[in-house]
């Protein structure tokens, strides 16, 4: 068996490897020649800790196996680790045998932010200029970082609920280049392509916020109740996300199903696009929306990637099991 530890993970994992990996697994998840198995998502009862497992296999690129990890919102204060931990175990899907343990918390990251530059890349037009953040945490810099590679940006602004936050994401612009400018919700109108990566349960970006033709990454919601964008912006754009089932129950899609905004079938794979089976967006007018609510087989992808760059490097621990 293979380990590649969490220490590994940086010098060996780039934004572009990740950006292929998603790529190719949402692909996958479109033909179907990949799905993902039940996710299981438990408070255990102990240092407030939410604790769980996303799993799948991917015929297609032969990657079999799991992320377990969650949330220990204490790790921080009380013993300077990070609240979030994850560890990704990929097995032979010829044999079942353990094939590789993986460090997952800077992967997890990586591949949230390919997931919503992959949308940008099939969705947005091709004359965006101007980057709209709503965020502005650890997670959001990764995907500003991202974002900023897939069209010729001219302009980074952005909002937060904790406004003291907003120079994580100004420093970014600064090192790709680019003027920042903190602005209201409603300047994000200006924007031609917009990431909300958020923990809110209440909606901050409004339907009257958005202009024609902007693309909007919606990458916070991922529990039942969570809530970035007003219900009626969803009923005014085109509908994408990386897993049906998982967008309407626990994603984005969830409030404006349940209003009967729209229906299910409005909401379409991203893979679909990539594919060339959808076209995507039709006209420069479209307002179209990437409601990326995190599978597990994002997490395969990468850690299948990051395996073969340790093992191609020499870097790759290996020891009998």
């Amino acid at each position: 068996m293979i380990i590649v530890p969490e220490r590994e993970i940086a010098d060996l994992m780039t934004r572009a490897a990740a950006f292929d990996a998603v790529e190719k697994v949402f692909a996958a998840m479109a033909a179907d020649d990949a799905y993902n198995f039940p996710v299981v998502r438990e408070a255990i009862g102990h240092e407030d800790a939410l604790y769980g497992f996303k799993g799948g296999f991917d015929r297609a690129g032969k990657v079999l196996g799991l992320k377990a990890g969650g949330y220990w919102p204490h790790n921080l204060e009380k013993r300077g680790e990070i609240n979030h931990q994850s560890t990704v175990f990929l097995f032979d899907p010829d044999t079942g045998k353990a094939k590789a343990m993986i460090g997952g918390n800077l992967l997890t990251a990586l591949r949230t932010a390919a997931a919503s530059s992959v949308s940008i890349k099939h969705l947005a037009r091709e004359d965006a200029k101007v980057m709209g953040m709503i965020g502005a945490g650890h997670q959001a810099t990764f995907q500003l970082r991202a974002a900023l590679e897939q069209r010729s940006f001219e302009k980074v602004i952005g909002w937060n609920y904790h406004p003291d936050m907003l120079p994580n994401i100004a420093k970014i612009a600064e090192e790709a280049g680019l003027p920042f400018e903190a602005v209201d919700l409603p300047g994000m109108a200006e924007a031609d392509v917009i990431i909300s990566i958020t923990s809110a349960f209440a909606p901050s970006l409004m339907a009257d916020h958005v202009s024609a033709g902007t693309h909007i990454a919606c990458m916070g919601t991922d529990t039942k109740g969570k809530q970035e964008v007003e219900a009626a912006l969803l009923a005014k754009a085109t509908v994408f996300t990386d897993e049906v089932a998982q967008s309407v129950s626990i994603g984005e899609a969830q409030h404006a199903v349940a209003e009967g905004l729209i229906a299910e079938s409005d909401v379409h794979q991203l893979g679909a696009v990539i594919n060339g089976t959808h076209p995507g967006r039709v006209s420069a007018d479209d307002i179209t929306l990437f409601d990326g609510t995190g599978v597990g087989l994002q997490d395969l992808a990468v850690a299948a990637s990051v395996v073969d760059l340790a093992i191609e490097k020499g870097i790759a621990i290996e020891v009998d099991f």
